[in-house]
């Protein structure tokens, strides 16, 4: 996006008077999603799958607490509402743990920024089983956040940066609901290790610690992203043309030139945080207090529980590719505003029912809450500014995350308001009621931030599509990352950004 696209009231009135007029599909043709994904070399696969098994442990390690928040309150002997702290300190720290290892990704590679986080999550997930009590078990949580908050923005860089513009759509769709598939793979392993051993809600934490052993050893095995590798050539190759004599200053270099960027982009940083805060409520608000809504109020057990979040975590995960592909051919908006209306429909479906009826139910509101989040890592990328891309993906995101962070505290503070006739000596609630009122507020939300907010117009659209799809087909040619960041560096310099890359043939060797 442009930068200062909203600092004039000529540009607001204009702006505003295009909102309805930019959600025009930019295309009215679909390609086939097999088509799309056989363009992608070895080197994509492996990256897409190095960021996507990141954000699936990610999500993993987060829905441990939201699974086992009645057996986690037993065990140290205080209400549910005081264990969804857990949930809400991991969620206010992610912020900082955003900012630390986006700018570190930004700067220095996507690659050790994300193992980092990984390690933190082994320490951690291992400490958390051995609290002995909620001040400790809270504290652990807190540190756990800002791990989890790092990972984000690195590992969304990893999967998505380097692959062809037309498959972006659908792989970020595919990559977000890693989330769904950390959820789904939570329940399973609830179901599998809370009810049957010794260690009861504790063995979900210890064995959370194992997997991301492998997934350290699996990004060890490869490199940087061909897009940072390009970005840090050019910056490096722009700095030496216009000091060479000021390589010990590229560290100030490159922070006044992250300065100059978050000052013409300020507003847009601002709206970026705004909109993912709806969207932070909409997964949580649907999703986290939903399994003692279940069991609590419905009052079925843990099998049936396990059950509904599997199949409404497969519903996320067809959503979120199927409209992120979508999203590439009808535009990123558009589709995610048809997701809220269409999940605003179902909603009462998603609360009403006290039969196993809601597994049909949880598997369609979860599609459109998937389905809405698709296109967002890549919408966010998009509008991002290159050299701030992993900081701002993964720091709007969080914040979004730390502005709605009390969302399960909010729905058990005041379903406790709403007493339920207690059944076999258990205190019930009328949680439903409350998550159907704040799932309907989101959902409104959301739709008026969409149809106000931005999106790449056609022109910047088809110039970052050939960007994308440039960096392969040069080195097929035998052009080395290096020499394209170089090359770009030039055309920067020179205000020709509009002229194809030059070809290097002498370069190319037997």
């Amino acid at each position: 996006m442009a930068a200062g696209w909203f600092y004039s009231p000529p540009q607001i009135a204009k702006y505003l008077q295009t909102r309805l007029t930019s959600l025009k599909p930019p295309r009215t043709k679909l390609r086939s999603p097999v088509a799309i994904l056989r363009e992608l070399d070895r080197h994509q696969w492996l990256m897409f799958t190095a960021g996507f098994l990141g954000w699936t442990w990610d999500a993993f390690d987060f829905f441990t607490v939201s699974l086992c928040v009645t057996e986690i309150a037993t065990d140290f002997g205080v209400d549910n509402s005081s264990v969804t702290w857990g949930l809400t300190v991991t969620l206010m720290l992610r912020s900082v743990g955003a900012l630390v290892f986006g700018t570190l990704s930004d700067r220095y590679g996507r690659k050790w920024p994300m193992i980092a986080n990984l390690f933190l999550f082994i320490i951690l997930e291992l400490a958390t089983g051995f609290t002995k009590s909620l001040p400790q078990f809270l504290g652990v949580r807190a540190l756990y956040g800002i791990a989890m908050g790092g990972l984000f923005g690195p590992a969304a860089a990893t999967a998505l940066e380097d692959l062809p513009y037309d498959a972006r759509g659908l792989l970020s769709g595919v990559f977000e609901q890693g989330y769904a598939v950390g959820y789904l793979l939570a329940a399973i392993f609830y179901r599998a290790l809370v009810p049957t051993t010794a260690g009861g809600w504790r063995s979900l934490f210890w064995f959370g610690a194992a997997p991301p052993v492998l997934i350290i050893i699996f990004r060890l095995m490869l490199p940087e992203t061909n897009g940072f590798q390009v970005m840090k050539a050019e910056r490096e190759f722009a700095l030496q043309t216009q000091r060479p004599s000021a390589n010990g200053n590229e560290r100030f270099s490159w922070v006044k030139k992250v300065g100059t960027e978050l000052r013409e982009n300020w507003f847009l940083l601002l709206y970026m945080v705004v909109l993912m805060t709806g969207f932070n409520s909409c997964s949580h608000g649907s999703q986290d207090f939903y399994p003692t809504f279940l069991k609590n109020q419905v009052g079925v057990g843990a099998t049936e529980v396990t059950i509904i979040s599997v199949v409404g975590q497969i519903g996320a995960l067809i959503g979120g590719g199927c409209i992120g592909y979508i999203s590439t051919f009808f535009g990123r908006r558009l589709t995610m505003i048809a997701c809220c209306f269409f999940g605003g429909a179902i909603l009462p479906s998603y609360i009403l029912p006290r039969s196993m009826a809601l597994v049909a139910s949880a598997f369609f509101l979860q599609f459109f809450v998937g389905g809405i989040w698709g296109p967002i890592p890549i919408h966010l990328s998009e509008l991002s500014p290159d050299s701030l891309r992993a900081t701002m993906v993964g720091l709007t995101y969080q914040l979004g995350n730390l502005a709605s962070s009390a969302s399960a505290t909010i729905q058990s503070v005041i379903g406790e308001r709403f007493p339920l006739p207690p059944k076999n000596g258990v205190q019930r609630y009328d949680y439903g009621r409350v998550i159907g009122i704040f799932m309907g507020a989101v959902w409104v939300y959301l739709l008026i931030f969409l149809l106000l907010g931005p999106e790449m117009s056609e022109e910047e659209r088809a110039q970052h599509s050939a960007s994308a799809n440039n960096i392969g087909e040069l080195q097929k040619q035998g052009m080395s990352l290096a020499e394209i960041g170089n090359q770009r560096a030039k055309m920067t310099q020179h205000g020709d950004n509009e002229v194809e890359l030059e070809h290097v043939e002498e370069k190319v060797g037997p």
